[in-house]
């Protein structure tokens, strides 16, 4: 299968090319050099020469401040850059997988949220990838829109300094032997590779539509950090750090836990616990509920 990944050199752009390469496929991998979301000439050129059968987008504005700041750039990118895929891929009769994002909610349920419940970003980024949904919803019937929830990969990730939570949390701790860490947001952290496999098997399928896409489980920032610490056995103090001690700059949702229940459904769910796949990423067995 003829494959495009827009994106393709950023943290979970690399690991989709990656594995479907590793699968036999023919990659174009595509970077912000070669296509440009907010021009749909731009959109059209770079996927009309490799004539693509499935397309992969990772690619986003994600910084959440520089969205705040920069909200006109924020919807050219986020919604319109959807859009001109949405069209694109339409023309060519291609299926587009669109990565979207947890921010969409706005953390006021106190359960895991389903595909079905109502959206209500708090921020322009949230607010952004929502739109970016709706086109790709409504442009191509044959796509999937795939939300998913604080990744973190072996490739660095451009737009937040290339250091992911992890690796931030092991430098921190080697560092300073201790690290303070909020304990009032709970999300579901999710590895690239796992997304990747995820994205790779949906390809096999016609049951297009949105989906909740993460690890199993959730954990705040502090069980996270905690728990990055036992699995790679460093013995680092994790002290709870007061909200007023890491002031949001943007209102952010304090619980986005999502719930993988249309893949489940449709028996094509392939995430592990998080804890598991938090230990695959480091490459030890992984130290579930570690004190």
């Amino acid at each position: 299968m003829r494959v495009a990944v827009i994106g393709a050199n950023g943290q979970l752009g690399a690991d989709v090319v990656s594995v479907f390469a590793g699968l036999g496929h023919q990659v174009a991998s595509l970077t912000h050099d070669e296509v440009e979301l907010s021009s749909l000439d731009s959109v059209r050129n770079g996927l009309e020469s490799s004539k693509p059968e499935f397309v992969v987008n990772t690619a986003a504005m994600h910084h959440v401040e520089k969205c705040e700041q920069d909200p006109e750039r924020a919807f050219a990118v986020n919604a319109v850059g959807a859009r001109n895929l949405a069209i694109v891929t339409r023309e060519l009769g291609a299926v587009l997988v669109h990565v979207s994002t947890d921010y969409v909610f706005d953390g006021a349920k106190s359960q895991p949220y389903v595909e079905e419940d109502a959206a209500l970003p708090l921020n322009v980024y949230g607010n952004s990838k929502l739109a970016g949904e709706g086109f790709v919803r409504t442009l191509n019937p044959r796509h999937f829109v795939l939300r998913t929830s604080a990744i973190y990969g072996k490739h660095p990730c451009r737009a937040k300094g290339g250091q992911n939570f992890v690796e931030l949390m092991l430098r921190l701790g080697r560092e300073r032997g201790s690290v303070r860490v909020v304990d009032d947001e709970y999300f579901s952290p999710t590895s690239t590779i796992s997304l990747a496999r995820q994205i790779a098997a949906l390809s096999k399928s016609e049951d297009y539509g949105l989906y909740h896409a993460t690890s199993e489980g959730s954990c705040s920032w502090h069980q996270f950090a905690k728990e990055i610490f036992a699995a790679a056995r460093l013995s680092v103090r994790v002290d709870v750090a007061a909200s007023s001690e890491f002031p949001a700059k943007v209102p952010r949702p304090h619980y986005s836990v999502l719930e993988n229940r249309r893949l489940k459904a449709a028996g094509l769910n392939l995430f592990q616990p998080w804890e598991v796949e938090l230990g695959e990423y480091l490459g030890v067995a992984p130290a579930v509920n570690a004190v």
